[in-house]
């Protein structure tokens, strides 16, 4: 008679986990919208923040990158009503924190703090542009000291400028903070070296897939462009469609590594030499005789071609195929390798 059902033991399954690691660049040309004359950029009227596509939006192929926008703590000398779109970038600020900074003991919400120790007497950005990257990009997180990104730093807009400056997680490896709801973050930095608390320009949320940006960084009153003419574009002075603009065209490149984790349960199926060697399929037999033996002295031989995992109470749950048929008699013994993979 045919074994059908084998009961699985605690010490056939084991699980693993692996993280796949994959290259993300984006170019200065798409995030300006020059390759695309614009039109892989999406504005929105309630003016809150700017999308960037890989594409134009209208093609069944865009791809949306990140979002971006501004904001500044309501705590901040900038924080007045004669400045355009005040509320929506007290807002934003707002938003951002509560979610990625969280609240103190009183419920109010915390500002981003420089160097991510939250001291009552360190720096504070509390001016700041969002990058917003977008889960097809970031997948499960941010991978750790893979974040660059190089924007144009002069005084005012130039294509191509005339020097650049890199802003990096290079200490991301062994300095990352955990103290976020939002989970692991770290600061980002400016040049290659030294590293050294209080010279943080940013911060960036590798879970969320957030990059917070100093608004010094880029200078007080940086001249930026949004059309093909400088203008001004302060933080305070100017609505948040013309910031993103400003920091779009400033975009050289951007380089990271995004991180997917994935699990698997391995299951070690068993079949001994005296398990499965019949087959239960009604094709096996033609009266009464067994198909693939040739002399009725020839010990019993099956072919196993899959593998069903069952639960309890016997109802499949999954199939795994073999890739060729495996020859089952007495004489030999099988161990099968099922992996499910979430």
């Amino acid at each position: 008679m045919a074994n059908i059902y084998k009961t699985i033991t605690p010490d056939n399954i084991t699980s693993t986990r692996t993280m796949l690691h994959e290259e993300v660049p984006v170019t200065g040309t798409i995030v300006s919208g020059s390759t695309y004359s614009g039109n892989n950029i999406k504005t929105y009227s309630h003016g809150m923040f700017e999308s960037v596509y890989d594409y134009p939006i209208l093609s069944s192929s865009a791809n949306h990158l990140f979002d971006l926008t501004c904001g500044y703590y309501s705590g901040s000398g900038d924080n007045n009503s004669a400045n355009n779109q005040n509320t929506k970038k007290v807002n934003i600020y707002g938003q951002m924190a509560q979610v990625l900074v969280g609240h103190d003991v009183n419920g109010d919400v915390l500002p981003f703090d420089a160097d991510g120790d939250f001291s009552t007497t360190g720096d504070k950005i509390n001016e700041a542009y969002f990058v917003n990257l977008s889960r097809l990009l970031t997948k499960d997180e941010i991978k750790k000291g893979t974040f660059s990104l190089q924007v144009g730093d002069a005084t005012s807009w130039s294509s191509p400028f005339s020097s650049y400056l890199t802003i990096s997680d290079g200490t991301a490896t062994t300095k990352y903070r955990t103290n976020s709801p939002a989970g692991d973050y770290s600061v980002l930095y400016t040049g290659s070296a030294p590293y050294t608390e209080g010279t943080g320009v940013g911060l960036l949320y590798y879970q969320a897939g957030v990059a917070v940006l100093t608004a010094s960084v880029f200078g007080a009153a940086a001249e930026m462009n949004s059309s093909g003419e400088v203008a001004q574009a302060v933080l305070t002075g100017s609505d948040i469609d013309t910031n993103a603009d400003g920091i779009r065209h400033r975009f050289a490149d951007l380089d990271f590594q995004n991180t997917i984790e994935l699990n698997s349960t391995i299951y070690f199926c068993n079949a001994n030499h005296n398990e499965f060697n019949y087959s239960s399929n009604p094709t096996y037999l033609s009266e009464s005789q067994i198909r693939v033996k040739q002399v009725a002295q020839d010990a019993p031989h099956s072919y196993i071609t899959s593998v069903g995992l069952y639960s309890a109470d016997n109802e499949l749950l999954a199939t795994a195929k073999l890739s060729e048929p495996l020859k089952k008699d007495p004489s030999n013994s099988l161990t099968l390798r099922v992996r499910l993979d979430y």
